[in-house]
């Protein structure tokens, strides 16, 4: 069932979420928020790799101020991440945020939480209930012996989504991380089964760049591919812009992805590969970010299998011994000295007509 279908839709900024539309893809930032220059830069990289949505970190009243001016300067909607201060919350409302992400259980007492939701609802501004094992409450730890298990998750985010429903507020998005990846995925399809709110989902402290890709992709791809999930995130402790490549290929993987991207093929290469495939792959990969292009690319070892394997694509090449053949739709159309053959591959990405 494909509950992506049945969430309520929710506006950040001008994305809409939920209610069946796109999925996207978030990151966050790891500039100084008051560093306004810093954190504009890096947004605009993150804008140029495809993310969608941008959270920041807000611990002080400065950060907050600062997202008035960032927000001037960025394309893509802001959200701003509030821990325990609810000053902070109204703060970075009136720097004109387009989603909260607080939890309303761990702000203090009923008028504060009121406060805030009275300035989201007036704004229309969203709020994401983020729950993992490190904010699940005291009570609810000794309710289950300290254990966190999916249940405790999730209702531990239940009990922060009955503050906000008491209040009259359902613009609500609600992600449920954790670490492990069964977890994780139990916790989300718990909750799908229960609640419309959309969902934030990703695999949270999932690591590196290499063992936090697999866990990620795993999880995501599980959880995705139950109908589940409005918005995604891939963290890694890894540069940022990793983390949207991972989280946009993951999507492409799932065929949910919705805008024009490149998609590549590659073979493993083999004893018959008599070019340097790897270094050759790499670099097409890395030359061609960010092109928005809807193309399926194929860097094949050999003629063995290159067009053959590969002929559902667009343009690919396939090495031979200091050449390589070009083809497309696996009808070959020339071939090209392997010292030309990265500079002609880009060309005829770059001129590439989609039908």
């Amino acid at each position: 069932m494909n509950t992506r279908d049945k969430t309520k839709e929710i506006s950040i900024g001008d994305i809409k979420i939920g209610k069946g539309n796109p999925i996207a893809i978030q990151s966050m930032t790891t500039t100084d928020t008051r560093d306004v220059k810093a954190t504009v830069d890096q947004i605009l990289i993150f804008e140029g790799a495809g993310c969608d949505i941008i959270r920041v970190a807000v611990p002080d009243i400065e950060s907050a101020q600062a997202i008035k001016e960032i927000k001037k300067q960025i394309s893509i909607p802001i959200v701003a991440d509030i821990q325990m201060d609810y000053r902070l919350a109204l703060e970075s409302l009136k720097s004109g945020i387009d989603k909260l992400r607080i939890n309303p259980g761990n702000i203090g007492d009923i008028d504060r939480v009121q406060e805030v939701v009275r300035e989201a609802k007036a704004r229309n501004v969203p709020i994401r209930i983020g729950v993992n094992s490190g904010s699940v409450g005291k009570d609810l730890l000794e309710k289950y012996n300290g254990e966190v298990s999916a249940r405790v998750l999730v209702e531990s985010a239940e009990e922060h989504i009955k503050i906000l429903e008491d209040m009259n507020f359902s613009d609500i998005v609600v992600s449920i991380k954790a670490s492990d990846v069964l977890t994780s995925v139990e916790s989300y399809d718990l909750f799908a089964k229960k609640y419309n709110y959309p969902t934030h989902v990703g695999i949270t402290e999932a690591g590196t760049a290499f063992r936090g890709t697999i866990k990620s992709s795993v999880g995501l791809g599980i959880i995705l591919n139950k109908g589940i999930g409005d918005t995604i995130r891939v963290s890694l402790t890894s540069n940022t812009t990793e983390e949207i490549r991972v989280a946009k290929e993951v999507l492409m993987s799932l065929n949910l992805y919705n805008k024009p991207d490149i998609k590549f093929v590659s073979c493993p290469t083999c004893a018959r590969c008599k070019i340097d495939l790897i270094k050759l792959a790499n670099d097409v990969e890395e030359l061609t970010q960010g092109l928005e292009k809807k193309i399926k690319v194929a860097i094949m070892g050999c003629v063995v299998n290159g067009p053959g394997e590969a002929r559902d694509a667009d343009i690919g090449i396939a090495g031979g011994d200091g050449k390589a053949v070009l083809f497309k739709k696996g009808n070959v159309i020339r071939s090209i000295d392997e010292k030309d053959v990265l500079d002609e591959l880009i060309k005829e990405i770059k001129n590439f007509k989609s039908e």
